[in-house]
Parts: structure tokens; sequence; C-alpha cells
């Protein structure tokens, strides 16, 4: 037999606890307190909540003064978090019109998925960038290719694979659009520059990334 998920199906079939890992999804570590907020329960049942996925290993905490911050435990919990999402939107009875994926616009079109993009925006970075050759199969899934390191540098972005568990260059199924985005180390660093160029910033409480007008054109004129 192999592994038995049924406690880690438990924990995340709650719908408190599902809350908290959702908002978790943002990429930013959080207080009890603002869980309890998003979840929209007590502060004492949050906190038995939390320690029940701190000792699953789904979250870790971080204490910093009088306070405690949760965030997603790493990198491997957020994607299978991300693939319960896209499950469970298929899952979802029809609604009208046939395009599937959350109600909220700002969402569907640029959103942080852990450390990476995601969206609309993201599935388009990934597409482009491979039409153009930029990555290629290896033994563990995509790697970047030489016309892609260039595409980095162009945007001052290091292409250098880093030691670690996790891969440096992955795909990531996109719940909304049902195609991928690039996830990964180079997601990862890819979103800082995007945010750094000023070209989008995260709006507070959400996991929308915004993009200005300006920022979305470079973006666009970046990946022809």
């Amino acid at each position: 037999m192999g592994p038995n998920i049924t406690t880690i199906a438990f924990l995340i079939g709650d719908h408190a606890r599902s809350q908290a890992l959702t908002a978790l999804m943002a990429g930013r570590a959080l207080t009890a307190t603002e869980l309890a907020d998003s979840a929209g329960v007590t502060r004492q049942t949050i906190s038995t909540h939390l320690g029940q996925l701190v000792e699953a290993g789904l979250l870790a905490v971080e204490k910093q003064g009088r306070h405690r911050y949760f965030r997603i435990a790493d990198a491997e919990v957020a994607q299978m978090l991300e693939s319960l999402m896209g499950a469970a939107a298929l899952a979802r009875p029809p609604r009208v019109g046939p395009r599937p994926g959350p109600r909220e616009p700002a969402l569907r079109k640029a959103r942080v998925c852990y450390d990476h993009l995601a969206g609309e925006l993201g599935v388009l970075v990934y597409e482009k960038l491979a039409e153009r050759g930029a990555f290629a199969l290896g033994a563990d899934g995509i790697v970047l290719t030489p016309q892609g390191q260039q595409a980095m540098e162009r945007i001052g972005v290091a292409a250098t694979a880093a030691g670690g568990r996790r891969p440096f260059c992955r795909t990531c199924l996109d719940w909304s659009e049902r195609r991928h985005h690039l996830a990964g180390t180079l997601g990862a660093a890819l979103l800082d520059r995007f945010e750094g160029l000023g070209w989008a910033k995260r709006l507070p409480d959400s996991r929308v990334l915004a993009f200005s007008v300006e920022g979305e054109a470079a973006l666009r004129a970046w990946l022809l």
C-alpha cells in the first residue's frame, strides 16, 4: 500500500481550513486573526485548525515578537492545492456560459499562485515563450534553452538553476485557464521581476496581481 491520504483529505476538506489555505496561496504569511477573518470563524476556532495544518506539514509557522505568522509549508503543498482547485472547478455545476474559472475578472486575468504568475497573463507568458523555443523537454520535465536564457536576460532575470529540491523550471496547470503557466524557481523569479519593474503589484488581501496598462504593454512587448 502507498501513503494514506485520508488525513490530508480530511484536513483540506473542512471549509474553514480550506479557506485559510486558499488565503495563504497569495504567497504571504498571515496571522491567526487574519486567517480567522478570511475563514469567517473565531480566533479560537482557527487556532485549532492551524495547529492541525502545521502538525500535518501543510503549513509552517514563524514567531516574530508576540505574533505568529503562518504560511504554506513549501512549493509542493502549493502545487497540490492548485491542482485541487482545478479539480474543484471541474466538479462545479455548470454556470451560465461555458467559461470555467473564478468569477472575478481580475483574478482570472492575473493572480499569484503561491509565488508565480497565474491566470490569463501567466498562461500567455508560458505559451509565448514556448512558441519562441524557450523550453525543451528534459529528463525531469521542461528545461530552459539558450533562447530561453536570452529572453530572461533581456528583462534582467538570472537564468541559472540553483541547488535544492525545488525544480528550476516546471509547468503548473492553471485552474481557471485549463492550460499551463510557468512555475518553479524560474516562475518565482519572473514574478519578482515583473513587480520590481513596476509592471504589476499585488492587491491587499487578495491573490489578484494588477498589471498597469503600461506594465501589460511592456509584458506583451517582451514576449514578441
